[in-house]
């Protein structure tokens, strides 16, 4: 059975998943956001090993860990959830891999949103809504895109550009949660960041 959907997401990538002090930023994380913040095993020139290797590490009470695109792994590890990429099977494929998963999908835009509801998905991971480092090429979609998708019903968890500032408008425009690489792993405090913006998300 499906616990909450956590409102943040806290997700990884091929960078953070080889710092020498992962272990460290994992344990103030779960501590921080407890079962309120997702980790999420991605890297996308990960081997499969590796992101094996990835999700063990992020396997840490209370917070449920969400593998992105690797669902033999998400299986081996026992996650509480995947995020599918448009390479990845099909929400309905993936739910009789395991039922009690959430089921996430990557959209960039509002036709894309509708196609992932209307494929299953339990929810969306809506990006970027700001510009972002991650995906420098990619045009931000805007708070009035993201209103658009949350308008749609499924919970929606905003990533790209996303800091403790602008958690705010981002729940005005009706998203779920919030999603955050570098503004969670290479905090200078990465517990107090994601108390903060735990904070903004219930406030």
């Amino acid at each position: 059975m499906k616990g909450p959907l956590p409102r943040l997401h806290a997700v990884t990538d091929q960078r953070i998943a080889h710092r020498p002090d992962l272990d460290q930023l994992v344990a103030e994380l779960a501590s921080a956001g407890g079962a309120d913040l997702a980790l999420h095993a991605r890297g996308r020139a990960l081997t499969g090993l590796e992101h094996y290797g990835l999700s063990c590490r992020l396997s840490v009470l209370p917070s449920p860990l969400f593998v992105n695109d690797r669902l033999d792994v998400a299986l081996a590890v026992g996650a509480s959830g995947v995020q599918l990429g448009h390479g990845s099977l099909a929400p309905e494929h993936a739910r009789c891999l395991n039922p009690t998963w959430w089921i996430g999908m990557s959209v960039h835009g509002l036709a894309e949103a509708e196609a992932a509801r209307a494929e299953g998905a339990d929810y969306l991971l809506a990006g970027p809504v700001f510009a972002t480092a991650t995906h420098p090429n990619r045009e931000p979609l805007g708070l009035g895109v993201l209103r658009q998708i949350a308008g749609l019903g499924l919970p929606v968890v905003a990533i790209g550009g996303v800091t403790p500032e602008r958690v705010k408008g981002i729940t005005a425009a009706g998203a779920h949660g919030v999603a955050a690489i570098r503004a969670l792993w290479d905090a200078a405090d990465p517990a107090e960041a994601a108390r903060r913006m735990l904070a903004e998300l219930s406030g």
